[in-house]
């Protein structure tokens, strides 16, 4: 089986939340498991029809085996590859080879965490940079800013206008966190974390769930909601530490975005909007080249004339993003559901019209693993 063969083979048919922003009182598994039920309402399926689970988190080492208990579901198959963020949507295409090989039939990807109010375990450090007592996450991700605006003359305004960008398309969304006006001077003036990021150009840390159901193609076609199809998705993984990192400023996203697109059969220019995992302000920039949407070094200039903020060419991060809506340490699960969202026509006051060709993508550890996933609406197929 080629890449190809799985185009459009799957669908996603259901899409849940649960735990927005703050869920005191509650673990993760409560907010995952309420996360699940409603992606299964949204789809029409029963529980007991699930025999396929794909789920990861920071706070279990087994985690297809703790979630699978809580959800009362015992499935055929069942996967716990943690790469970080991209997690999520890496699994999306090894659900659609189970779905498509016959070993299973209803696959659910799931993630909830309650990193604000009920703290999470700390993931392992990166092993030969520790002894260096760097600011981790943040301090791997301000080497690639800093080398960014080094190379090619990026500046500390054209960051702060991805958040602002953000801040913008949160305030379309009731389930954001955050959803007061932001402006670049706003960000700028924030406090200083890891030199040249701010506190604003940070992820925030919040509670929330996610959760996604699909199917066989086949079986879409009856599904309760308009079905959204996977059309290409494939990884990429260069290294662990930064120091590792062959190029500080191309990620492994270069690697991925182009086999995704090879496998759906499209171009850039065909995508309508774009769900890029947004850890930092820095990630935006370097997807957006890496996966060819302008080129190298142009992406600074290209956020800061407007482009990915609402009323733009390039409609990113719809929900508000990790940097505005929903970042509980890990946020590729949500570029999933706003995904299926904007193909559906569900998003409300964010809605982008006419959208029929999604791309999420998922970062995973120090910009060092990368998932390029590419959806469509039935009249894309």
């Amino acid at each position: 089986m080629s890449a190809s063969d799985l185009r459009c083979k799957a669908a996603f048919v259901g899409a849940g939340l649960a735990g927005m922003g703050l869920a005191p009182g509650y673990t993760h598994l409560d907010i995952l498991g309420e996360a699940v039920a409603a992606a299964l309402e949204d789809a029409g399926i029963d529980k007991s029809e699930v025999d396929g689970l794909f789920t990861a988190n920071m706070d279990n080492i087994l985690p297809t085996l703790v979630v699978g208990e809580y959800l009362g579901i015992r499935p055929k198959v069942a996967l716990g590859t943690n790469t970080g963020g991209n997690s999520f949507v890496d699994h999306a295409l090894w659900a659609a080879m189970a779905l498509e090989q016959g070993l299973c039939n209803v696959a659910v990807i799931c993630y909830g965490s309650v990193a604000r109010t009920g703290g999470s375990a700390a993931p392992d450090q990166p092993p030969y940079e520790m002894r260096y007592r760097p600011r981790e996450p943040i301090s791997s991700y301000a080497f690639a800013a800093a080398r960014h605006m080094h190379e090619y003359g990026t500046t500390r305004e054209d960051l702060a206008s991805v958040a602002v960008s953000a801040r913008k398309w949160a305030a379309k969304n009731p389930l954001a966190f955050a959803r007061d006006p932001l402006s670049v001077e706003d960000v700028l003036a924030s406090r200083m974390i890891s030199d040249p990021l701010s506190l604003l150009d940070c992820c925030l840390v919040t509670d929330g769930a996610g959760a996604v159901v699909m199917v066989r193609a086949d079986r879409a076609r009856d599904a309760r909601q308009s079905p959204v199809y996977l059309l290409g998705c494939a990884t990429a993984q260069t290294h662990r530490q930064i120091s590792q990192m062959p190029d500080l400023t191309v990620t492994p996203a270069a690697e991925s975005g182009p086999r995704a697109f090879q496998m759906a059969g499209l171009k850039p220019a065909d995508v309508d909007v774009l769900q890029l995992y947004d850890a930092f302000t820095i990630n935006v920039l370097l997807f957006l080249e890496d996966l060819g949407f302008c080129k190298k070094g142009e992406a600074g200039a290209l956020v800061a004339g407007g482009a990915i903020a609402p009323g733009g060419d390039l409609p990113v991060n719809t929900n508000g993003g990790g940097l505005a809506c929903v970042h509980p340490g890990m946020y590729g699960i949500f570029t999933l559901v706003e995904g299926i969202t904007q193909l559906r026509g569900a998003g409300g006051e964010r809605q982008v019209e006419g959208a029929e060709v999604a791309l999420c993508h998922g970062n995973g550890g120090l910009l060092s693993c990368q998932t390029t996933a590419l959806l469509g609406a039935a009249s894309v197929l």
